[in-house]
């Protein structure tokens, strides 16, 4: 059966307006697809292994066609393990609060985990990057705390998460934005409200 894989990166659980709009959009997801399986990995309770140089020995190794030392396959084998479980899910949800323009650092540690080539990406000699994770839609629900639109120089929250999925693959994704969570509180209400409503008809729609 398909499996939908939440990736929550936020620590402010039940403050979280990224958390509470993807909840919205879990909620009406197995109200649609019931038969459907939904996995939830929490970037701040799970065990993720260190980026360290064996990790980037073995990268590059497996990049230049080169054998692995010990350590360098333990370490890929560890991060062979995450991509898998990435890469098997069918379709894919995220929680991404802005942190100081950007994005938390547990889902950086992350995303550094599973960008790797011959897992998610390969590259080609005539075409260069190619992403290997297609043909499944990936939602991201965006909180922020200033209203920022589309094209702000300065967020790197956004432009980052669709680049970094658009290098693995990723062709069908879709945003839910919440903007300002640091207004007045009519005005995140109503925008809350807002990114409610979008998040629940893309959970029925996916």
């Amino acid at each position: 059966m398909p499996e939908l894989l939440y990736i929550e990166s936020s620590p402010r659980k039940d403050r979280s307006k990224s958390i509470g709009v993807a909840r919205a959009f879990i909620d009406a997801y197995q109200a649609e697809h019931a038969d459907d399986t939904v996995t939830s990995l929490d970037l701040w309770t799970a065990e993720l292994p260190e980026f360290d140089g064996a990790t980037i020995n073995a990268k590059y190794k497996v990049m230049h066609g080169k054998d692995h030392t010990d350590a360098e396959k333990n370490a890929w084998d560890e991060v062979s393990k995450i991509c898998g479980q990435f890469t098997k899910a069918d379709k894919y949800l995220f929680s991404v609060p802005m942190w100081n323009f950007g994005i938390p650092y547990k889902l950086k540690h992350y995303i550094d985990l599973i960008a790797q080539p011959g897992l998610t990406f390969r590259v080609d000699p005539e075409q260069g990057y190619q992403g290997l994770v297609t043909g499944k839609p990936a939602v991201v629900v965006y909180a922020r705390g200033g209203a920022y639109g589309d094209d702000s120089k300065m967020d790197f929250q956004m432009k980052y998460m669709e680049l970094l999925l658009g290098f693995v693959g990723f062709k069908d994704m879709y945003r839910v934005v919440i903007e300002p969570t640091a207004g007045a509180p009519d005005t995140v209400a109503a925008a809350e409200a807002d990114a409610r409503t979008l998040a629940e008809s893309l959970a029925r729609s996916i």
